[in-house]
């Protein structure tokens, strides 16, 4: 998967470009909003497919009480959860005025990550549902967020309205 992920970063690079190109950005930013964009997606991909791969457990096993993994998982696990939805913490808030709060972007992590959880358990992926990842993603976006934060945009500041094409970008 790592090397999969590497070879694709020509594409995604590449990608960020057209977008660039084709909205036409003006200004020193012009570049900002297609790569927040398409890093969103590139760094948080990977992981998720990761996790939705079929596991080694013997059924799917559900684990609601909080901290109970957590004192089991080994460092790389930790890290690892820590990670998955980094790339969204930090770029969700340069591309996306609305979501510049630590606050809505622990939201926005713990939501993405109780969707995968729960589509683990679903699709009886041999893999364990637990509020500790749910717990550790929402926090890896958080930290991800808070180290992206001298990049967040003010309101009026060279920003795009939510689902704007660039053309009515304030200068």
């Amino acid at each position: 998967m790592v090397l999969l992920t590497a070879a694709m970063l020509p594409l995604a690079a590449l990608v960020a470009w057209a977008l660039a190109r084709r909205r036409r950005f003006a200004g020193a930013g012009a570049w900002r909003m297609p790569i927040a964009e398409v890093g969103m997606v590139y760094g948080t991909v990977p992981p998720v497919w990761l996790i939705l791969l079929p596991g080694d457990e013997d059924g799917a096993v559900v684990n609601l009480v909080p901290l109970r993994d957590l004192l089991t998982m080994d460092t790389g696990q930790i890290v690892g959860n820590l990670l998955v939805f980094a790339a969204l913490g930090f770029l969700a808030p340069i591309r996306f005025v609305v979501l510049a709060s630590v606050r809505r972007l622990l939201a926005l992590g713990a939501g993405c990550s109780v969707l995968v959880e729960t589509a683990q358990y679903v699709l009886q992926l041999d893999r364990v549902s637990s509020v500790d990842d749910v717990l550790l993603n929402a926090a890896g976006t958080g930290l991800a967020a808070l180290a992206s934060r001298p990049w967040w945009r003010g309101a009026g500041t060279n920003s795009l309205p939510a689902g704007g094409t660039g053309q009515n970008a304030v200068r």
